[in-house]
């Protein structure tokens, strides 16, 4: 009897029959009737993509179009403070007077500041997240061919875009909408093409060494640099 019981125990102890038995229990009410197959466990991953999909940040990248508007905001600042120490130089003032500090903080413009953070909250942050997350899509190996395709077609793409949307943007809040189609005419390609010599370098760093969370702020700031020389070569 001892050596039945041991068999009868290596037997119930199989995995595949002891999940068996167990699916049956679980399958039976009290009254020992059959009920329908157990409900499967909601997923991690399908309740996440849930509770993302009642959230509106799930569709909007509310981090990068906050560190857009953040890096807009101070770039045109810089750009501001450094057009009135070259004009105050140029007018024979002491760019170390006592009188700078007010000057500058007097004079801002912060209008024209909040005008460029709104486009990179609203649209330069969000577009340039999508642009950046569908080329991953497309081409998601790193290899040399993808990265030399992803910088041609940010230059050619989304570079014409961004200078196109700029020059809308400022005219649209300057009221001078009826001046757009000259603004393009005269300043869109030589803006387009002078800027080839910095924006494809960054690109390569940009598609080459950043993660995609990361690249609009390290585009954005780059712009920062880039507005900073502009504003220098034009001031020569």
């Amino acid at each position: 009897m001892k050596a039945v019981g041991t068999g009868g125990e290596w037997w119930w102890n199989l995995p595949y029959l002891r999940r068996k038995s167990n699916s049956r229990r679980r399958n039976t009410d009290p009254r020992g009737r059959r009920r329908g197959p157990p409900r499967e466990p909601l997923s991690s991953s399908s309740s996440d993509s849930i509770e993302q999909s009642r959230g509106w940040s799930a569709d909007f990248p509310f981090r990068q179009a906050v560190t857009a508007a953040s890096l807009t905001f101070a770039g045109d600042t810089i750009a501001q403070v450094r057009g009135r120490i070259v004009d105050r130089r140029r007018s024979g003032a002491e760019a170390d007077s006592k009188e700078l500090i007010p000057d500058i903080l007097l004079n801002h413009d912060w209008l024209r500041a909040l005008r460029m953070a709104s486009y990179g909250f609203l649209l330069y942050g969000p577009g340039s997240y999508a642009w950046y997350r569908f080329l991953d899509r497309c081409m998601p190996k790193q290899t040399l061919v993808n990265m030399s395709v992803k910088v041609t077609l940010n230059q050619i793409v989304l570079g014409p875009c961004v200078i196109a949307v700029v020059f809308a943007w400022n005219n649209l809040w300057l009221g001078k909408l009826s001046e757009l189609p000259s603004k393009y005419q005269n300043d869109a390609l030589p803006t387009l093409l002078y800027g080839f010599r910095f924006w494809v370098p960054v690109s390569i760093v940009n598609f080459g060494m950043i993660p995609l969370s990361a690249r609009v702020a390290f585009m954005s700031s780059c712009s920062i640099f880039w507005n900073f020389y502009l504003s220098t070569t034009m001031s020569k």
